[in-house]
């Protein structure tokens, strides 16, 4: 009885965070968006394409977009920010036993969403005011700064936490030691960058991103993890309190402050819940999206043809001639079957599987 109990007060935590942060969310959006509008933070569409030629084919398509505000991801992880901070006087009011700040499970993914976040922040800034070859941070600064993000997250998994291991569905787990640090790093730099690459359609980033850690809060509190399982349903909500203006026609652009961090904190989560082998399969659109550009920069190269008439993937349905909410829709479908699966496998995985 008293186990079924404490089952209903992490329940009630976990859900009532999440509407508190679609609430704020929503409550905030409009200001967000009226005080980058007034502050003329607008998006600049890139000039140049992955591989160096000029964007043409980009610009064309998304010509109507330009001067759309951008950094709305500041909605997301600040929202996220408020809902922790009010959950962490609520003990002290006696209201709650239950605070969101638990050194064991939240801050980490924490840590890493602000400081990703502000690292994103500057990339939009740069975008902002056209500076850089890119209009934004050169692609080798930032793949630093973020290889050093993971790197110091790396080293406090393995070292400070002893994470030495993985868990393979059906095979069972496997100790890889040192190898950990390097899998860390590659996890978190290919899911930030997987998730910012997808970030290119109105609320595509955003309702996979929302899937995602609504699946890993469930994974989580399958794990006994109901603190971290709580922080992920407060980030889908707070994403969900972004896309109310964010999809089609958006009214603001999630940027690469929200695109980066969402993608790495999602990715530290996955390491913590032992699940990143089936965050591949929860993530297959962020997935095939890098793989998309991965194989077009290749192709092009080697071969001197493009494969796709543009990368990533969802840019190539566009030039084809399907609209946007439609490529959109069908990546949410898509991205929510794939999801499901990787769900279930992760499930049977905590059960032994």
């Amino acid at each position: 009885m008293i186990e079924t109990i404490d089952y209903l007060r992490h329940l009630i935590l976990i859900f009532g965070s999440e509407i508190i942060a679609f609430i704020i969310a929503v409550l905030l959006g409009p200001i967000c968006i009226k005080l980058l509008k007034k502050y003329k933070i607008s998006k600049q569409l890139r000039e140049k394409a992955s591989t160096g030629e000029q964007a043409k084919v980009f610009q064309e398509l998304h010509s109507e977009k330009k001067g759309t505000p951008t950094m709305g991801g500041i909605l997301i992880w600040g929202t996220v920010l408020i809902v922790v901070l009010i959950s962490h006087t609520l003990p002290a009011l006696g209201v709650t036993t239950s605070s969101l700040l638990s050194r064991e499970e939240t801050w980490l993914p924490l840590f890493t969403l602000i400081t990703t976040a502000l690292l994103g922040a500057v990339d939009d800034y740069y975008n902002i005011k056209g500076l850089g070859k890119s209009k934004g941070i050169n692609v080798k600064p930032k793949f630093f700064w973020l290889t050093f993000f993971a790197t110091a997250g790396a080293f406090w998994f393995h070292y400070r936490l002893e994470y030495n291991q993985i868990h393979i569905p059906l095979i069972g787990d496997l100790t890889i030691g040192i190898w950990y640090i390097p899998l860390f790093i590659l996890v978190i730099t290919a899911t930030s960058n997987a998730v910012n690459i997808t970030d290119g359609l109105d609320g595509l980033a955003g309702g996979l991103l929302m899937m995602a850690f609504g699946a890993f809060a469930i994974l989580a509190f399958a794990k006994g993890l109901f603190i971290l399982s709580a922080l992920c349903a407060v980030i889908m909500g707070a994403i969900i309190g972004f896309m109310w203006f964010n999809i089609y026609p958006a009214k603001f652009f999630m940027g690469d402050t929200g695109a980066i961090s969402l993608g790495a904190t999602l990715g530290v989560i996955a390491m913590l819940t032992d699940s990143v082998a089936v965050l591949i399969i929860i993530g297959l659109i962020f997935v095939v999206e890098t793989l998309s550009v991965i194989i077009q920069v290749t192709s092009k190269k080697l071969f001197k043809k493009k494969v796709f008439l543009i990368a990533p993937l969802h840019h190539h349905f566009e030039k084809k001639g399907w609209s946007e909410p439609n490529i959109v829709m069908r990546f949410w479908i898509i991205g929510g079957f794939a999801t499901s699966l990787g769900l279930i496998i992760g499930l049977l995985a905590i059960g032994g599987l």
